[in-house]
């Protein structure tokens, strides 16, 4: 099937993938543009999980001041090279990351580094919620897991909605980077300040 330039391009400019990926994402998608996105992303991944164990010393550290100056957010964003470090792609990652923290309040970076304590304390308040609620005793077991499964969503920063396109979360903007870039990234660490706050 013939593939022309101008879906390579609109390709390229919707997913930031270099142009013989989205050449090959669009043959194998049939030339239909939503279906190669999708390709793209599940090659990204796969290269991720690749990825994922290579050591990212190199990388920058992102502040934001959001406008009136009452909250402010650093970022620590890890990448393997200081190559990578400098372009503009993994810059705008670390700037979006930055923002999506002061915008979103997470507590830790995934869900390894939730305080334990925090956890049991949430999942003994959601166990006397549903027995207040009269849930039957056989049930609120998986009540509980549900819920604490949602307290995750919103607390731990990599499975957070992401602010920019709420169809993805943290999580996926991190592998779509690792997909185009080719290297591993990780968030290190955050910190949140609010003024006034604790």
């Amino acid at each position: 099937m013939a593939i022309s330039a101008a879906d390579v391009k609109a390709l390229r400019e919707r997913t930031g993938a270099g142009m013989m990926d989205c050449k090959h994402a669009l043959v194998e998608a049939g030339g239909d543009l939503d279906k190669a996105v999708t390709v793209l992303r599940e090659k990204g991944v796969a290269a991720a999980t690749k990825k994922g164990n290579r050591e990212a010393k190199e990388g920058v550290i992102h502040t934001y001041i959001h406008p009136g100056s009452r909250i402010a957010t650093m970022v620590e964003l890890n990448c393997e090279t200081d190559f990578v470090a400098r372009n503009d792609m993994f810059q705008s990652l670390a700037r979006d990351i930055a923002m999506q923290v002061a915008a979103s309040k997470p507590q830790a970076v995934g869900r390894e580094q939730m305080s334990q304590g925090l956890v049991d304390e949430e999942s003994e308040i959601y166990r006397n919620q549903a027995k207040n609620e009269g849930k039957p005793d056989h049930i609120v077991d998986r009540i509980v897991q549900g819920r604490i499964e949602k307290f995750y969503q919103e607390n731990c920063l990599l499975e957070q909605p992401f602010i920019r396109d709420t169809d993805k979360t943290v999580k996926d903007l991190i592998t779509d980077a690792v997909g185009t870039l080719g290297e591993n990234i990780q968030i290190r660490r955050f910190i949140r300040y609010e003024l006034g706050g604790e």
